[in-house]
């Protein structure tokens, strides 16, 4: 009797240890990859400007005497610059460089040096440098110009379970949700990584959720937040593991000691009964 004890004990304790150490399978992005899958993403979603935006024009030409007539003067510490707490990435403008910014306005206008009112709302920035280039030949003020228009305040929140949550700033007309994730030092290893949440500012105060999945790289590629916009808020939230944390021996349960411990406790209370009951 007390070898078979011994045996039902010891066999309890080894179902126990290996059932606790089994591999977690949703950890690793895009498991289903192997070697040659193409994932192909349904649009090329690019960023347009609307009110509030900020942007800044450089207007260059072989004559640049009449080129700065239609450049802004630079002023340093401007208002509306960067804090303490975004960062950068790519050529994005800061607070300490020494450029002027245009305020898209409610209208979707900006003030343009001679040219006067340039509505520019809904445009990429590609298509904003095309219009006022033709804009200055077509009037005569240029016959080459060169205009180059880059993003000031394009930026993205970052929030939950990543390496540097916060706001980031960027310069990039295609920038993923893969890019951004990285931006942030990728996802903690509590962080649940099948079900995303990303909110978009839809504008007149309105924002609409989404939810992402990493685990599987069509489903992302497809999804209308693959391609990320100015304003986005990106959500990283706790798994369970980390949520039970929040609470005294919240994950006591689920560890290889408690359910050694448990199992040690029956075959005590089944021993207990088997003697009583001789």
């Amino acid at each position: 009797m007390r070898v078979s004890r011994f045996t039902l004990g010891l066999s309890v304790a080894v179902m126990l240890l290996l059932g606790s150490c089994t591999t977690p399978k949703d950890i690793a992005y895009f498991p289903e990859l192997e070697t040659g899958s193409i994932v192909q993403a349904e649009q090329m979603l690019e960023i347009k400007l609307r009110p509030e935006d900020k942007i800044t024009i450089v207007v260059s030409s072989s004559n640049p005497t009449l080129a700065s007539m239609f450049n802004l003067m630079t002023v340093q510490n401007r208002v509306g610059g960067t804090t303490s707490n975004t960062r950068t990435v790519g050529n994005a403008s800061s607070g300490s460089s020494q450029v002027a910014y245009y305020t898209i306005d409610s209208k979707g206008d900006i003030d343009f040096p001679v040219l006067g009112k340039i509505h520019v709302a809904g445009l990429t920035r590609e298509q904003v440098a095309q219009k006022i280039a033709n804009i200055l030949i077509e009037s005569s003020q240029l016959k080459d110009p060169i205009v180059t228009v880059e993003f000031a305040n394009t930026g993205i929140s970052i929030l939950g379970e990543v390496s540097s949550p916060g706001r980031y700033e960027f310069n990039k007309d295609h920038l993923t949700i893969i890019d951004a994730i990285a931006m942030a030092g990728d996802l903690k290893i509590n962080g649940m990584r099948n079900n995303i949440l990303v909110m978009r500012n839809m504008g007149d105060g309105k924002m609409e959720a989404y939810r992402v999945n990493l685990l599987n790289a069509q489903e992302l590629a497809s999804s209308p937040v693959f391609y990320m916009q100015q304003d986005d808020v990106i959500y990283v939230e706790p798994n369970d593991k980390a949520k039970r944390e929040t609470t005294p021996n919240g994950n006591s349960p689920y560890t290889a000691s408690f359910w050694v411990s448990m199992g040690s406790f029956a075959l005590t209370i089944v021993t207990l009964v088997i003697t009583l009951t001789r």
